[in-house]
Parts: structure tokens; sequence; C-alpha cells
């Protein structure tokens, strides 16, 4: 008996819950979470409404599973990937690495939704401000002062407190995305906003430079003598 071999298009179709996520957050984002019916969400699926439950336990699961994928939780799965684990040495590389791959996600029709969505439905679904503000943000929080506390360590970076580091990083970075992404009537164009990332990581990078080679032997500030500072 032949065995078939799914094709590159089959391998590549999204499954059923990825359909389920897609369309269930493109109907949150149109008819926001509480107009949003499963009878509607499945038929855009293409599926029977009793399918889904095959799935998820319900429409609070649903929007759980897309703030689990989309915003900072995107960013922190990036973070844990191999190819931002080789640039652990390498603070310039990384922090342009992080800035491109932010400027994909932004240009990401799903991110606006999501950001739509997630706006108008944090402090209306219990637990889902909680998820997102404190669980998600927490973990790319961690996960980038890790990144930065190495840098310091290894005296590739001149900070006296790590985690502040990483915020600032982050915070200039969200300050372009207003800039070009969220307060215009259309988004900038991509050059325009490559040029803002440009001139804000050459400035960034000026204010972590060691100065020089003498004072890559000194312990950074702040950092207890190489111990992991407690955050």
């Amino acid at each position: 008996m032949a065995v078939h071999t799914p094709t590159a298009a089959e391998a590549a179709a999204p499954t059923t819950r990825e359909r389920i996520l897609i369309e269930a957050l493109d109907l949150f984002a149109q008819s926001g979470y509480g107009g949003a019916s499963m009878r509607e969400l499945a038929r855009r699926v293409g599926i029977r409404e009793s399918s889904l439950y095959n799935h998820f336990s319900g429409k609070a699961a649903i929007l759980e599973a897309i703030v689990a994928e989309h915003g900072p939780a995107s960013s922190a799965s990036r973070l844990e990937e191999p190819r931002y684990k080789q640039l652990a040495r390498q603070p310039a590389a990384f922090c342009r690495q992080f800035a491109l791959d932010l400027v994909e996600q932004w240009s990401d029709p799903r991110e606006h939704q999501f950001q739509k969505v997630i706006t108008a439905e944090r402090n209306r679904v219990p637990g889902i401000r909680a998820k997102f503000a404190d669980h998600f943000y927490a973990r790319e929080q961690s996960l980038m002062t890790d990144y930065f506390r190495g840098f310091a360590l290894a005296g590739l970076i001149s900070t006296p407190d790590s985690r502040e580091t990483a915020r600032l990083f982050a915070a200039g970075l969200i300050y372009i995305r207003l800039e070009h992404y969220v307060m215009g009537a259309v988004p900038s164009p991509r050059a325009k906003v490559l040029e803002a990332i440009d001139r804000y990581l050459a400035f960034f990078l000026s204010l972590i430079a060691t100065g020089g080679a003498d004072t890559k032997k000194r312990k950074p500030k702040g950092e207890n003598r190489g111990k992991a500072a407690s955050d």
C-alpha cells in the first residue's frame, strides 16, 4: 500500500488550531471579544461549532492563546532562539537584530489586529490583563536583562544596572513604534523607520560603550562581582 507523502503546500498549510487562531484574531479585531460568537468563528474556519471545543475550552481560552503568540510573547520567544544566543557576546549585532525583527513584527497586519484587540479587551476579560502585563512582559524583560548582564560581565558594555539598560533599550524602540506605526494616519515608509532605528542604535550603543580596552578588565558597577544581581 502506497504511503502518502505530504506535498510542500500541504506541509505549509495551517493546522485547524492555527486557522482558528487566525480567524479569531480577525473576528475579535472586527467585532470585539464580547461581540464575537463561537458560531461565527466556526463558520469562518469552516468547521462545526462543536469542533472548536476539540481545540479550545471556550472563547477565553482562544483569546489567551492569541495573547501567548503575539506582542511581547513573540519577542520573548525570539530571544530564546539559537540565532540570538549566538549573539551573546556581540551587543551591537544583538541590538540591531532585535530592532530589525521588531520592524518585521510591527509591519505584520496580524500584529496590528492584536494590538487593537488587547487594547480593548485586557481590562474586560478576567485574567487577560495579568497574563499579558505580568507574565509575558516580565518574561521578555527578564530575558533581555540576562543578555545585557552577560554583555556587562564580559566587559563588552559599560552599565551600572543591566535591568535598567535593557529597559532603556526597549523604551527607545517603543517610542519609534509609536511615532511611525501608531500615532500617524498611516505607517511610515520602511526606509524612514529603518533610518530612525539606525539613528537610535548609534545613540544607544554610544551610551553603553566601554570607552576603551582598559575598561574591559574592570567589573561593571552594580553587577555584584560577576554574580547575577537581583532584579
